[in-house]
This record gives structure tokens, C-alpha cells and sequence, in this order.
């Protein structure tokens, strides 16, 4: 099985199970706790239909217009603030529920705008995120030379290490200011800073929801409308750092495969990349490529690669494609308009035992750096400029 397909069975079998222990943990953790909460409110459902005389649908009623009430506890929801609160909500993806729209147009410019608000607002904390970790590094970097240290180059591990303490810094200054400025309990706070900063967004702890808080403290709301954003950049970052890493295993995987597979399509003994070139002066060099497809396919990679090289041999000179028309050598397919024969009878046609194909002296020729990686194999071979190059 190839690695990326078991990684990715794994992954499903990983997630998974951890949902099942999810939810095993949540139920044993919660449903004591919601059973005598429910037994509770019906409780005290009861005791006020009978202590203020309403009946089951006046209750019910009554009940909707408090659900309805509860988001203008605030102030007034669709006013520039509180649009702008609703903006952050829907393009960051936390979305919140405490306000929704409520016309039909409003939520058909809803659904497009967060088309192109969300992968805008995705690429743009990847960027920042990869930019402030740049940053870090560099100043780590700096850092480790102003101590002295023998090694200066960052780890992975300092990064993380930097990168999680820069996290929990920014979760534990949130739950202090938003504790003293709700009235929450500072686990409370942190809890709506991890859960908003996750982009989860549960709805059930929401910040500027009291006291008219959108329209009467304009300071706070702006500190409300930062710290959400510049929490969602930090934590960006970190999910930068630790998660695109695996999330680019496959991309890479693939890659190293492709590069697997060049180089066993070009392992063959070097002599038959000799004879891929045009040399009259031995005729038994010359292969059957013409008579064997199956050879002819296999270098057809090899010999595409090779005309990618630019250096200039001694005794190699420019022979017309008329002269190659008839030529069998080449496959009709990997003829070019430029072919190469031995400029003169006096250069030495010596041609080492397993040499890349030059014809002439190794002495006479210039090594030309190789092509991509993956394809050195070919680095020291002397190939040609085209006519049409020149």
C-alpha cells in the first residue's frame, strides 16, 4: 500500500475513534448534569404559569419573545458596531448565532459574502501567520548569537515551544480583561477565548451582549474587535507552524515518488544513454531503438532530458536534420532540428567505459552543472546548444 493512502486510512481510523471517546467522555460528563437541569427548569416552568396565571401557549409565547428579546440586551444589533461584530463572525467562520439576519436579502449577501470573505480571511491569517514566524525565527536566531551559544540554528522544537507559550499568553490575557469586563469567572473567560480563537463559536458566552455594551462603550468594543483578531493571527500561526507541515505530507510524498520513478525510468547502464546520440564513427553503437517500441518509449524521457543541457563540446559540430531524416536511430517523435556529429577525424573518439556518451577526450570538455534533482544521474553529460539558440 502506498504511504499516502495508509496515512490516510489511519487518519480516518484516528478521528474516528477519537469521536467515539469524544462523545463517550461528553455523555458521561454532561447528561447527569443536563437531566437535573431540564428537571429544574420545568420546575420552575410550572411554578410561574401558575404563579402569574398563563396558560401552556401563553407561556410558549412568552417565551419566544424573551429568545427574541435576548440578542438587544446589547443595543441595537444592525448598527455599524454591531454590523461590524457580525462581519468578523461570518468571515473568520466563528459564527457566534447571538445575531442573524433576518430579511431575505440579508441572508442572500450573507451567503456571498462569506463565498469570498472566507478564503480571503483563510489566506490572509496563513500569510501572517508564516510571516510572524519568519520573524521569531530571526529573532531567535539573533537571540541564540547575542548569548553566545555554539549552535544558533532554530529548531522545530523552538518554534513550537515559542509558538504555544505565545498561544496561552494570548488566551490568559483575554480571560482576565474579558472576565472583569463581563463579569465572568476567569475559566469562564478563558473558555470563550479558546472557543472563539478556535473559530467553534458556540454562541452560548458571547462578549458586547449587556448593558447596551455596543452602543455605550465604544473602547471596549474596539478592544473586543483587536483582540479577536489579532488572537485569531497568533493562533494562525501556531496551526501554521505545527499543522500545514503534515497537512503538505502527501504533496510531498507524491513528489518523491515522481522523482523514484525518473530515476528508475533512466537507470539503465550509461552506455545506452551513450548511444542515444548520433555518432557514425562506430556502427555497432548505433541501438535498435526504431525496432523496439518498448525501448524507444522508455528513452524517450531520458533523451527529452537530455537536450535540456547547454554546453559546447570540442568535437561536436551541427549536422542539418535533412541528413537525420533517414536516420533509425531516432524515434520519429524525439527528432529535433539540430543533430550532432564529430566535427573532424582527428579528435579522439575515446569514450570511457561507462562515461555518459561524450566522444571526445574528457580533458577537451567543459562539465556543465546539472538539471533538476532527481536527475544528476546525467550532471556531467556534455550535450548541445541548439542551432536555433544560438
Amino acid at each position: 500500500m502506498k504511504r499516502q493512502n495508509a496515512r490516510t486510512l489511519a487518519l480516518i481510523v484516528s478521528i474516528l475513534t477519537y469521536l467515539v471517546v469524544g462523545a463517550a467522555v461528553f455523555e458521561s460528563l454532561e447528561s447527569k448534569q443536563e437531566k437535573t437541569h431540564k428537571r429544574k427548569l420545568e420546575a420552575r416552568k410550572y411554578e410561574l404559569m401558575s404563579k402569574f396565571n398563563l396558560t401552556k401557549e401563553g407561556f410558549e409565547e412568552l417565551e419566544l419573545v424573551v429568545l427574541h428579546l435576548k440578542p438587544h440586551k446589547a443595543g441595537v444589533q444592525w448598527r455599524f458596531a454591531g454590523s461590524f461584530y457580525f462581519a468578523i463572525t461570518v468571515i473568520t467562520t466563528i459564527g457566534y448565532g447571538h445575531a442573524a439576519p433576518s430579511t431575505d436579502s440579508g441572508k442572500v449577501f450573507c451567503m456571498f459574502y462569506a463565498l469570498l470573505g472566507i478564503p480571503l480571511t483563510l489566506v490572509m491569517f496563513q500569510s501572517l501567520g508564516e510571516r510572524i514566524n519568519t520573524f521569531v525565527r530571526y529573532l531567535l536566531h539573533q537571540a541564540k548569537k547575542c548569548l553566545g551559544m555554539h549552535h544558533t540554528e532554530v529548531s522545530m522544537a523552538n518554534m513550537v515551544t515559542v509558538g504555544f507559550f505565545f498561544c496561552v499568553s494570548t488566551l490568559c490575557v483575554g480571560a482576565v480583561a474579558f472576565s472583569h469586563s463581563e463579569g465572568w469567572s476567569f475559566l469562564h473567560a478563558f473558555y470563550y477565548c479558546f472557543i472563539t480563537l478556535t473559530t467553534i463559536g458556540f454562541g452560548d458566552y458571547v462578549a458586547l451582549q449587556k448593558d447596551n455594551a455596543l452602543m455605550n462603550e465604544p473602547r471596549y468594543v474596539a478592544f473586543c474587535f483587536v483582540y479577536i483578531l489579532m488572537g485569531l493571527t497568533v493562533i494562525g500561526a501556531f496551526l501554521n507552524l505545527v499543522v500545514l507541515r503534515f497537512l503538505t505530507m502527501n504533496t510531498e510524498d507524491e513528489r518523491r515518488d515522481a522523482k523514484q520513478k525518473a530515476l528508475l525510468s533512466i537507470s539503465k547502464p550509461r552506455g545506452e544513454v551513450a548511444r542515444l546520440l548520433p555518432i557514425q564513427t562506430s556502427s555497432s553503437s548505433i541501438p535498435a531503438v526504431a525496432d523496439n517500441a518498448a525501448k524507444a518509449k522508455d528513452l524517450k524521457g531520458v533523451y527529452t532530458e537530455v537536450l535540456h543541457f547547454q554546453t559546447i563540446c570540442s568535437c561536436l559540430w551541427y549536422r542539418s536534420k535533412e541528413k537525420l531524416q533517414d536516420s533509425s536511430m531516432i524515434p520519429q517523435e524525439l527528432r529535433i532540428s539540430d543533430a550532432y556529429l564529430p566535427q573532424n577525424s582527428d579528435c579522439p573518439h575515446y569514450v570511457e567505459p561507462g562515461s555518459t556518451g561524450c566522444v571526445c577526450s574528457p580533458r577537451q570538455c567543459t562539465s556543465i552543472s546539472s538539471i533538476t534533482t532527481g536527475l544528476q544521474f546525467f550532471s556531467p553529460f556534455r550535450v548541445f546548444k541548439r542551432r536555433s539558440s544560438v
